[in-house]
């Protein structure tokens, strides 16, 4: 009987590859390499080494199993960053062992500084094991991620220069690479330029259209390459966002998925078609986010976005960097963040894969335009972390199931501490916390979701009780600072108590829009509804729009 051997290839260090730059066209193309490592890099090496014998999931291929077809490699799936193949025992695990070789060529010859592992099996005979097995190698990846004893690369001799992104050795100039300005750069930082090169016909952004903005009608449009270009324009926006969201127990939901299967060949479907379907969520949710951004930019909403504008082309202000699955991270105008980030998890949430409804939570760090985007990235993926620890403490306090939650942060200069030592020094008060961060995404029950606090926000940006007394809105943000009773003698003495403070539809506690103060039930102690809405106006741009241009919240309807 034959015996067949499962190979598992994963990438490490995957985000300080990617985002360890403060250039945004490095992190392009560093994401594009990691993407072809696992996944294109993956077909080609299989390809070249066992030609027509192999079975790699192209569409145009006709589908073939190890088991049956004599085949000397199969390709089970791809995603998530990672690879699982099947190789015909031959001789030691030879087969395996040519196409790690191959593949890991590939790898430090077009993507220097980008490290993968691999895992082989043991041989195995065909039957019910390959979950088992697949499960094993996952926790020898993790073991030897651990025990990785980093290299020291040769830093330079006395006659180098630097590279100003790595600090290695720089071996040519960047303006070689169609990049405007011009500064040395190592092998590492030329393969990530070329991959976004308009004269190596920039196959980075050539997969990005063909995956997230095919049948889009972009216009005259470009996909900006560059932090500039995301809206940094004279007198109107100097920030930009970092959007990091991921979904859910996607890891536990692969495994539980697997351990339902019966045999190896229903395991292997099951696995592509799990990988396929999540692929596609996160695509289709994507390309709902870049449609909506191509509506407001054309639309009458066009003013109010600081979009670039060279040589009679216009940019528009949204880049995805890495997307597919469950991971995803893109970068906007400033002010468009939130609203993207909200947008992005509703329609990942309309997604269903294996029968299930998905969830997911999003970081957005909201900075400077030139503000370092490597710590700017860091900063999106603390405050995603934020989220899911609330929805992990949720879940077991209210016994429910998962929900998807977003945290943000403003950093207009630099941050000192971690997101919860920001949280306490900044936002606890002597009345209690300040902040209500992280929201949950929807709720039928909780007043802080995202739903009712933009409605808050727009009622504090549009309504005629609020549009008129900007200064007096800025100074009650001071206010609730001080306290609910402060709150209140500051309401009563401008005449703001009338109608008292915009109201949370799901809120029921009149002391709330009385004194912007009501007690925390997650905790029992005091929080404010209002302080995060007033801080966040100026960066804030709903996704809807009536027929006169009037602003709307998303959850509104038409008129």
């Amino acid at each position: 009987m034959s015996k067949y051997i499962a190979t598992l290839i994963d990438t490490t260090g995957i985000q300080p590859y990617i985002f360890g730059s403060n250039r945004l066209r490095e992190n392009i193309g560093a994401s594009y390499l990691v993407e072809q490592a696992t996944n294109g890099w993956v077909k080609c090496a299989l390809r070249q080494i066992f030609g027509e014998n192999v079975y790699i999931l192209e569409p145009e291929q006709e589908k073939k199993c190890i088991e049956h077809d004599n085949l000397d490699a199969e390709l089970v799936y791809t995603g998530g960053g990672n690879a699982v193949i099947l190789f015909k025992d031959i001789e030691d695990k030879e087969s395996a062992i040519r196409f790690t070789k191959r593949l890991s060529k590939k790898v430090l010859q077009e993507a220097p500084g980008l490290k993968i592992v691999v895992a082989h099996s043991e041989p195995f005979e065909w039957g019910n094991k390959l979950s088992g097995i697949v499960d094993s190698l996952m926790k020898e990846l993790e073991r030897k991620k651990r025990e990785y004893n980093p290299s020291v690369p040769l830093l330079g001799l006395g006659v180098t220069a630097n590279c100003l992104s790595t600090g290695l050795s720089a071996v040519d100039n960047s303006d070689r690479y169609s990049v405007p300005t011009s500064y040395p750069v190592s092998r590492e930082i030329v393969e990530k330029l070329r991959a976004v090169d308009p004269k190596n016909k920039a196959p980075a952004n050539q997969e990005l259209k063909d995956t997230i903005f095919k049948n889009l009608p972009l216009g005259n449009y470009i996909v900006p390459y560059d932090v500039d270009d995301l809206g940094r324009t004279e007198g109107k926006s100097s920030y930009m966002a970092i959007v990091h969201a991921d979904g859910n127990g996607m890891g536990d939901r692969f495994k539980e998925h697997g351990r339902k299967c019966k045999t190896d060949r229903e395991y292997i479907t099951a696995m592509r078609e799990l990988s396929k379907t999540l692929n596609q969520a996160g695509v289709n949710a994507l390309k709902k986010v870049a449609e909506r951004v191509i509506q407001l930019a054309d639309g009458k909403l066009q003013e109010q976005f600081a979009i670039t504008e060279r040589d009679g082309e216009k940019y528009l202000p949204f880049r995805p960097i890495v997307y597919g699955g469950d991971d995803v991270t893109f970068v906007c105008d400033g002010r468009l963040g939130l609203s993207l980030a909200a947008l992005y998890l509703k329609e990942f949430e309309a997604q269903q894969v294996d029968g299930k409804k998905l969830t997911a939570c999003a970081g957005i760090a909201i900075v400077k335009t030139h503000y370092p985007f490597a710590r700017a990235y860091q900063l999106s993926e603390a405050l995603c972390r934020n989220a899911k620890n609330f929805v992990r403490s949720e879940k077991e306090r209210l016994r429910i199931s998962d929900f998807s939650a977003l945290d943000w942060h403003i950093a207009p200069s630099g941050l000192l501490g971690s997101i919860s030592d920001i949280r306490q020094r900044e936002y606890q008060v002597a009345e209690g916390n300040l902040t209500m961060r992280p929201l949950y995404l929807q709720s039928d029950s909780d007043w802080r979701n995202w739903d009712d606090f933009s409605e808050v926000v727009n009622k504090f940006n549009t309504h005629p009780d609020w549009i008129n007394r900007r200064n007096k809105v800025i100074a009650l943000r001071e206010q609730l600072r001080q306290g609910s009773e402060k709150t209140k003698q500051f309401l009563q003495v401008y005449g703001l108590n009338e109608n008292y403070l915009p109201r949370f539809s799901k809120a029921k506690y009149d002391d709330l829009y009385q004194s912007g103060w009501t007690e925390e039930p997650r905790t029992d102690k005091r929080i404010c509804g209002y302080f995060d809405a007033i801080e966040i106006m100026e960066f804030y741009i709903p996704l809807k729009e009536k027929t006169d241009g009037n602003l709307l919240p998303e959850n509104a309807t038409f008129e």
